[in-house]
């Protein structure tokens, strides 16, 4: 079949150090025309953060390849934020209120190339690992820091967390709702196939594209986004779903359900969360 509509990973990585562009090419190649390119965390760049501005050459690596990325013909949008295992990190060299501060004063920044056109979303969470109460509790505040921050810039958040159930979703949807943010724009990157319990909540669900997920998914509508998470890490290579994954996935899956589902998950639902325009 001819492909006619637009396909969309939400949420990849590209690192000049990995594979890189030559990444980006085999999305192309495969199909793939839209990327949400986010931030990779500040350690996997040899960074290490003792204040809010260590973040900025994160963010400054981002926007370029995102440039870089747009002279190929695919387009990309810079997701910036600061990931949530970074409170495991500082906490290594700094106390925990100072941690919790770095990581707002992070959050500042990226806010700031959100607002100046730069980025088109904020990257937030909490730890997907056990931790402590206390830095649990410090995480959460960090997380709800960053939904207040996207209810003012009326812009997305991803969130990486701990693996979600319908009780874990409830609980970030609670923390997200008492700061006012708009709960669409409350996106839980690499999501289950839950898409009826995101829909009763509000959260909007970027579903990691592994075997059958998406399938399940499509049996409860098509208020979802698709991604593959694809880390771009040298040491780890196809982790966690390569760049092929979504073109070929999606272009299979319209032999059997049409073309229209893949409209409204490619385009219309990352226009609707993210403001932005995805066209051919």
């Amino acid at each position: 079949m001819t492909q006619s509509f637009p396909i969309t990973d939400e949420h990849m990585h590209i690192d000049p150090r990995a594979k890189g562009l030559k990444a980006v090419k085999e999305f192309q190649n495969t199909g793939g025309t839209h990327i949400f390119l986010v931030m990779k965390p500040s350690w996997t760049l040899g960074i290490k953060v003792t204040k809010p501005k260590d973040h900025i050459a994160v963010f400054e690596e981002t926007v370029d390849i995102s440039k870089q990325i747009n002279e190929t013909g695919v387009t990309s949008f810079p997701v910036l934020g600061v990931h949530p295992a970074e409170i495991t990190k500082l906490t290594e060299y700094m106390e925990l209120s100072k941690a919790v501060e770095t990581m707002k004063g992070g959050l500042d920044i990226a806010a700031e190339y959100v607002n100046r056109g730069l980025a088109v979303g904020l990257k937030s969470g909490r730890p997907h690992y056990p931790v402590s109460p206390e830095i649990w509790d410090a995480s959460n505040e960090v997380m709800e820091y960053a939904f207040t921050l996207a209810r003012d810039l009326d812009c997305a958040v991803q969130l990486h967390t701990e693996d979600v159930g319908e009780p874990e979703l409830t609980d970030i949807a609670n923390r997200a709702r008492k700061t006012g943010i708009k709960m669409h724009k409350v996106v839980k990157h690499y999501a289950p196939p839950l898409v009826d319990v995101c829909e009763r909540l509000g959260i909007f669900p970027g579903v990691l594209a592994g075997k059958g997920a998406i399938e399940e998914a499509l049996e409860q509508g098509t208020r979802f986004m698709m991604e593959t998470d694809y880390i771009d890490d040298p040491d780890r290579p196809g982790a966690v779903l390569g760049p092929k994954t979504i073109p070929r996935r999606t272009l299979k899956l319209a032999e059997e359900f049409g073309e229209e589902p893949f409209w409204k998950i490619h385009k219309e639902n990352p226009e609707k969360v993210y403001e932005v325009d995805i066209e051919l």
